[in-house]
């Protein structure tokens, strides 16, 4: 059975994520007495992840569908309908994306919480587990007059 890092984004100040939870598969040589890697690593791999999952979104997108009726209702209540067929063709450097990642979080822009743990250096080693949960959190700064 493979292990995975459940991973969560939410922000300050909302009672709802901001976006629904996903999981991570661990690497095949992941023992169930965990895993020790830095956070910067834990970083780039949901980074490099998610920019091959954008990449699939923007292929599966070049493609018209066929809606069906729920498929409308769903967009209309998402508040947008994609018939499909956009190549939006919008190229993401895996490596760019993974620095930009790591300096925002030096920069105090996010938190990153992993089993309830606030994680404050990214060349701190940090131990996964087959039920661990990372929490991404967006801070969101106030801007006063």
């Amino acid at each position: 059975m493979t292990a995975h890092l459940t991973i969560s984004v939410q922000a300050l100040g909302r009672t709802q994520p901001l976006l629904p939870d996903w999981s991570l598969p661990l690497p095949p040589n992941f023992t169930s007495n965990g895993e020790s890697l830095t956070l910067r690593e834990v970083i780039r791999r949901v980074v490099c992840e998610q920019v091959r999952a954008f990449g699939a979104r923007q292929r599966d997108q070049r493609f018209v569908r066929v809606l069906t009726e729920r498929n409308i209702a769903e967009g209309v209540q998402g508040g947008r309908v994609i018939p499909g067929g956009h190549d939006l063709n919008q190229p993401v450097d895996e490596d760019a994306a993974v620095v930009t990642a790591w300096q925002a979080f030096g920069d105090g822009l996010y938190l990153v919480i992993l089993d309830g743990e606030e994680q404050r250096e990214l060349d701190r080693q940090v131990w996964l587990a087959p039920d661990s949960r990372l929490i991404f959190v967006r801070l969101t700064f106030l801007a006063g007059a």
